[in-house]
């Protein structure tokens, strides 16, 4: 298959609730509207920040369809596949392509930690079941499955698999997927705070959680570090890194959502048993957002500075 365009910034979506925890349609397409004027690249809709795991399977067809609505072949809409067993996984992977989603994010099956057999069978299905460009999602710490560098040799037979997004915590698997697979993959950074390590190590784009809340900023640090602008892109990383590394907590996706609120572009509002931030966590991670804000760089040049 045609190698896909995947390059930039792929904020993951969050999913937007009504005060009752019903989607919010609306709210979710206004959302994306949003990002695509704040110059994102591409989408991936129902990730863990999209709270994936806690949408019953007719919600997530729901909210594929409206994202297709609303993007209309501007960039790239991708959707997480996070299901319990390999079979409802593969029937997703169908569903999302009759619905005419461009790819797929795929995760390991959900609550099992499978071994690496059982890894690789479970992406090979997903694979075959249409014909989707996949990227693998790669991120032991949370889920507890590892599909190591050397062991992406045995899915890329597999042409539907195109990418990856390695989220191991470990940069230097950059450097070690490049000398194994030359350029067989699209290497994504799956970790907000070490996008730009991973730039200099090279990668094509950048999965993002904080995107969500800050997307021109988002977009401004992507393109100077694709420029070599480093001086200018530490510089900016160092005011957005105590935001990126909420990026990395259990509860990112309250984080996130309340950063979403503290700036207008969302509701903090998630889904049982994901419940709001409340006392003094709260507060301290609002106090975040608002000394981001009362810090905030002027972007200049650094939205263009990559043509």
């Amino acid at each position: 298959m045609a190698r896909p365009q995947w390059n930039g910034v792929f904020p993951a979506v969050t999913t937007q609730f009504n005060a009752d925890e019903s989607l919010n349609i609306p709210a979710t397409q206004k959302l994306m509207e949003r990002l695509i004027q704040g110059g994102v690249h591409g989408f991936i809709m129902l990730g863990t920040v999209g709270e994936n795991c806690s949408l019953r399977p007719e919600e997530k067809r729901k909210v594929l369809s409206a994202a297709k609505e609303v993007v209309n072949g501007r960039i790239p809409v991708l959707s997480g596949v996070a299901e319990f067993t390999t079979a409802e996984a593969a029937q997703y992977g169908r569903d999302a392509a009759k619905i005419g989603i461009d790819g797929l994010m795929a995760l390991p099956g959900m609550v099992y930690k499978s071994d690496t057999r059982e890894t690789l069978q479970h992406f090979r299905a997903i694979a075959r079941a249409s014909d989707l460009p996949i990227m693998i999602y790669n991120n032991p710490p949370v889920y507890g499955v590892d599909v190591k560098p050397e062991t992406f040799a045995e899915l890329a037979s597999e042409k539907t698999i195109v990418a990856i997004k390695e989220s191991s915590d470990d940069p230097r698997r950059i450097t070690d997927l490049h000398n194994l697979h030359g350029d067989r993959f699209i290497l994504f950074c799956g970790v907000d705070d070490l996008l730009l390590e991973s730039s200099a190590l090279g990668i094509e784009g950048w999965v993002s959680g904080l995107t969500d809340v800050f997307p021109e900023e988002s977009v401004a640090l992507w393109n100077l570090c694709q420029a070599g602008r480093f001086a200018e892109a530490r510089a900016l990383y160092r005011w957005f890194t105590p935001l990126l590394h909420l990026d990395t907590s259990p509860k990112l996706v309250q984080y996130i959502k309340l950063g979403q609120q503290v700036v207008g572009l969302g509701s903090e509002k998630v889904r049982a048993p994901r419940l709001e931030l409340a006392g003094e966590e709260r507060a301290q991670v609002i106090a975040l957002y608002e000394k981001a804000l009362a810090t905030q760089p002027k972007l200049s040049g650094a939205k263009s500075a990559v043509a």
